[in-house]
């Protein structure tokens, strides 16, 4: 069996998480050329149920498109840390909103303050799933950030390219912080709250 990397972005309805997902898909198929899946899913409610959406990425054609262990998790808020650390493998990598995350179940994560920075930072809370992909071209060895930057620059509305690149970039920033980005043995690591 050859290179598959299973990622879930988890989170409530209204953070982006299903655009989150379709970026990312489209900047590891387009524009990294690798073989990709995403899929989505959210709860009844349009705002405020739970949300996921799921990206695979594999070297070779995908059989199955929805993520099995987890390589990666990304909760943006306490629920879909709780509902999903447990499907993360072993060498699993968590990464989490420390502003809506406060309990962070396992060793391997990193706890960034992607609302924070998008509400003190760029003056708009919506932008954190935008910090959030910025950060990870940094934490995932599976896409770069210019492939990022160009998902982001294909999906968002005109007028707001800015916006959107500051976001992508104070994400990449936070994600600098870390004292160190290595695969896959990583301790737990946060962002301070008050840089």
């Amino acid at each position: 069996m050859g290179f598959r990397y299973d990622i879930r972005l988890s989170g409530s309805g209204g953070q982006g998480i299903i655009l989150m997902g379709i970026i990312l898909a489209e900047a590891i198929g387009i524009h990294e050329g690798r073989f990709v899946a995403q899929t989505q899913s959210y709860g009844p409610e349009a705002r405020g149920g739970s949300s996921k959406a799921e990206v695979v990425v594999s070297d070779s054609q995908i059989d199955y498109p929805k993520a099995l262990r987890l390589d990666l998790l990304v909760a943006m808020n306490q629920k879909s840390c709780d509902d999903y650390y447990m499907d993360l493998k072993p060498e699993g990598i968590l990464v989490v909103d420390s502003t809506l995350v406060r309990q962070v179940p396992v060793s391997r994560a990193y706890q960034i303050p992607f609302t924070r920075i998008a509400r003190e930072e760029l003056g708009r809370d919506m932008v954190a799933n935008i910090v959030a992909l910025g950060a990870l071209s940094r934490l995932t060895p599976v896409v770069s950030a210019r492939a990022i930057e160009s998902a982001v620059l294909g999906r968002v509305p005109k007028g707001t390219e800015k916006l959107n690149r500051d976001a992508l970039q104070a994400g990449l920033k936070a994600a600098r912080k870390m004292k160190r980005v290595r695969f896959p043995e990583m301790i737990s690591e946060r962002v301070d709250e008050d840089t």
